[in-house]
């Protein structure tokens, strides 16, 4: 009976623990669906609709258009129909027929109103044009609102995303590597100052990032590597290793003692064991940080503006051309939705695909016995 009440106590508990992670899934996809959709619709449909208008709702849909006479004066009253006048103001904002229809100024200039019902629609509108003007550097003609047209050179991020990967790729397999040879040796070598040197690894976690930039600045700049991708690489390597290391050191810890002792016996060295044991076993801890390193360095723009930007245009990662665009390309959101959702791919693919070990990684070590 004892056993039935506890476990009928934890059941509410359950439900609000489970409601309140649908409610933060939720809150979580609906910007990112929304930036995807918009991404997908052009510049006229973002400035006059909202992205959840794909869905079936009630709209003004213009089925007749009545034309006054060119010229005509709107200081006054304009009678439409016959005994029915409006103002210019009411003809801006739309005027309720009896009817039920709406009528309103269509072309001002040219005095032409328009006839429109509440129908039934949705805007699926969609179409791949944002991409290639985003990801190409060609030249790309739009129609403005008042009919004329302008051209304009799209924004080239396939070199900011192979830039990005330059950098991601090796910042994140460089911390691992070293990480890992490291949390092995204090996890199973014995020498000199050990636990003194790990407690001064773990230490390093509460320096904040900001404080080591300017003395590697200086450092980077008189070695002359500032702007290369050899300078970003060594400051992620950096920044990225104390969490590394003891992410894989409470993984390696907790291997079983009889396999390895096995292996010694067997007349492995310590690199085959290394290599042939440690890493295959570490796999979990591994990928766990590997999805921390890269989502770190494919979002970061700090520390690529501080120690890639003195190296041109050429050699900007995604982050820095998205600030860009931001600069040049305020109120195309139609770019820059497009922009954003590339920045973001690479990211979901690597967390989707690494996902089923992250939870292991991260309670690596938590529990002994």
């Amino acid at each position: 009976m004892a056993a039935i009440a506890k476990s009928s106590s934890r059941k509410p508990s359950t439900f609000w623990i489970n409601l309140l992670l649908i409610v933060i899934c939720f809150l979580w996809l609906v910007p990112v669906f929304g930036l995807l959709v918009s991404s997908f619709r052009t510049r006229e449909d973002i400035s006059s609709s909202g992205w959840w208008t794909i869905f079936p709702h009630q709209a003004w849909k213009r089925t007749s258009e009545i034309a006054l006479t060119r010229g005509l004066p709107l200081d006054q009253p304009v009678e439409v129909l016959p005994g029915q006048r409006y103002t210019d103001a009411q003809l801006r904002e739309g005027v309720i027929l009896p009817d039920g229809t709406q009528m309103q100024w269509s072309n001002r200039r040219q005095r032409v109103l328009a006839i429109s019902e509440r129908q039934w629609t949705a805007n699926l509108n969609f179409y791949l044009t944002n991409y290639d003007n985003v990801l190409s550097g060609r030249n790309y003609r739009y129609t403005l609102p008042d009919g004329s047209s302008q051209e304009e050179r799209g924004d080239n991020l396939i070199g900011a995303f192979i830039n990005t990967l330059t950098v991601a790729i090796p910042a994140t397999v460089i911390p691992i590597l070293i990480a890992a040879f490291a949390a092995y040796a204090f996890a199973w070598m014995r020498f000199p100052l050990r636990k003194i040197m790990f407690a001064a690894i773990i230490a390093l976690l509460v320096v904040p990032l900001q404080a080591a930039m300017i003395p590697m600045l200086r450092d980077f700049t008189s070695m002359q590597i500032n702007g290369t991708y050899l300078a970003v690489w060594l400051a992620h390597t950096t920044f990225g290793l104390p969490l590394a290391t003891y992410l894989l050191y409470n993984y390696i810890s907790q291997l079983p003692r009889e396999t390895l002792e096995a292996a010694f016996i067997d007349g492995a060295s310590q690199w085959t064991i290394f290599t042939q044991l440690i890493l295959p076993l570490s796999l979990p801890a591994l990928a766990s940080f590997a999805i921390f390193q890269f989502l770190w360095v494919w979002n970061d723009y700090l520390v690529a503006l501080i120690f890639l930007g003195g190296g041109g245009a050429d050699m900007k990662v995604m982050t820095q051309r998205l600030a860009d665009m931001v600069g040049t390309r305020g109120q195309d959101w139609h770019l820059l939705t497009a922009g954003a959702f590339v920045t973001i791919l690479v990211p979901l693919i690597v967390f989707f695909s690494l996902q089923r070990y992250f939870v292991r990684g991260l309670l690596a070590g938590s529990v002994k016995g």
